[in-house]
């Protein structure tokens, strides 16, 4: 597997710290430098501590790491929304969960990407999942095909600026058209759940108000921070649970699992240097449920 940049910048530099510069992570450059893969400038082999000069090409050259034998293949349906050398982009519908788990070890979007990358023959069979979803939310997920592009990327996700949003539909009226929840959630001891506490992780969601009608809420919102159930605790803390969310007091009448979809994801690419955003609308059974409503 093979990545080439140019660089653009007016002085020369290390490639340890250019690639930094673009996002690159301690292990794999570290693991290059140990004999997995070779960097090239010029189409030269050179050693890490070579500078580059401005607009020289730096290529990059990585083995594929190795098949995880305790991943699955699975020849289940993807929704695929985008596709490159270096990235998916799928739409995963409820009920899918992101990886193996206690409820599902053989299908899942995991199981799903290895063997959609097996049936195209591709070099590298160990997809890195970016970002995740909870098994009964839909929507857009961010898949990187290999270790490179898992690397070049975490910076981005550590320090949030992979963008998400999400719309949920939620039980009565928020008390803002926009605001912001900033309340820290912790664990419940010896259970799947979560709390607002004093004690917890520091986590920030953005909302705003779409529609509304006489019982119910469709919100937007955008996390500015990564903590399981974040948006449920969040929003269940506010006083207008998800409808369907049967961990935190949503209506369990009307759907059978919490309604929200991951509606927009985007991030800067990389290898192009970039921005990628994309869009899915909520799915029919979701929008039919808002429908619905009074």
């Amino acid at each position: 597997m093979e990545n080439t940049w140019y660089y653009h910048g007016t002085e020369p530099i290390k490639i340890k710290r250019y690639l930094q510069s673009l996002g690159m992570g301690h292990r794999l450059f570290n693991d290059i430098k140990n004999g997995a893969g070779v960097l090239m400038v010029d189409h030269r082999e050179v050693r890490p501590t070579t500078k580059i000069l401005p607009n020289q090409p730096l290529t990059i050259k990585v083995d594929p790491e190795p098949v995880d034998p305790t991943v699955a293949v699975s020849d289940g349906p993807l929704t695929i929304v985008y596709e490159d050398a270096n990235w998916l982009v799928v739409n995963k519908p409820a009920g899918l969960s992101s990886v193996p788990g206690p409820t599902e070890q053989n299908d899942t979007v995991l199981n799903r990407v290895k063997g959609n990358l097996i049936q195209k023959g591709a070099e590298d069979q160990r997809p890195h999942l970016i970002t995740r979803l909870d098994r009964f939310t839909s929507g857009l997920m961010l898949v990187a095909k290999h270790r490179v592009a898992s690397s070049m990327i975490s910076q981005q996700v550590q320090t949030h600026q992979v963008k998400k949003e999400y719309l949920a539909i939620v039980s009565g009226h928020l008390p803002l058209e926009h605001g912001m929840i900033n309340q820290p959630i912790a664990r419940i001891k010896d259970q799947i759940s979560r709390e607002i506490s004093p004690d917890g992780q520091p986590a920030k969601t953005e909302y705003w108000v779409e529609e509304t009608k006489a019982n119910h809420s469709l919100v937007r919102l955008r996390l500015h921070s990564g903590r399981t159930h974040q948006i449920r605790v969040h929003l269940s803390w506010l006083g207008n649970p998800l409808v369907g969310d049967h961990l935190y007091g949503g209506e369990l009448d009307r759907v059978e699992h919490q309604a929200l979809h991951a509606t927009r994801l985007e991030f800067m690419d990389p290898f192009t240097e970039k921005e990628l955003s994309f869009k899915a609308d909520l799915p029919q059974a979701l929008q039919e449920l808002w429908d619905q409503l009074n």
